[in-house]
């Protein structure tokens, strides 16, 4: 059974850091893309940064130059660096993983609260 266990999230200051982690668990088959999401109260669901297994990057405007997404892939694990915080960062943050077998299957982790507040 896939699971992906995320830790690291907590409250921070503005203008702190926080560094997440998820590894994935359970797969016989090579992980593919990976990426970090996240939910406010009251908002939607929204990619914040994404790697593919090669390494390739992508980032939510909001979010570039400030937070750094990488993976360890003999850990099958994800990170994302978080740098500058802001007040407006705090949210769930959800890791993604994509598994590519004889069908493409997409796996979520549980969670972790990441709050910036003074």
């Amino acid at each position: 059974q896939v699971q992906l266990a995320e830790s690291g999230g907590g409250l921070v200051q503005p203008g702190g850091s926080l560094r997440l982690s998820c590894e994935l668990s359970g797969s016989k088959f090579s992980v593919s893309d990976m990426g970090w999401y996240r939910q406010a109260p009251g908002k939607q669901r929204e990619l914040v940064c994404g790697i593919t297994r090669g390494g390739g990057t992508n980032y939510a405007d909001s979010v570039k130059g400030r937070f750094t997404i990488s993976r360890d892939n003999t850990k099958n694990t994800v990170y994302l660096q978080m740098n500058s915080l802001k007040p407006e960062d705090t949210a769930v943050y959800y890791c993604k993983a994509t598994i590519v077998s004889w069908r493409v299957s997409e796996y979520w982790g549980q969670g972790t609260q990441v709050t910036v507040s003074s």
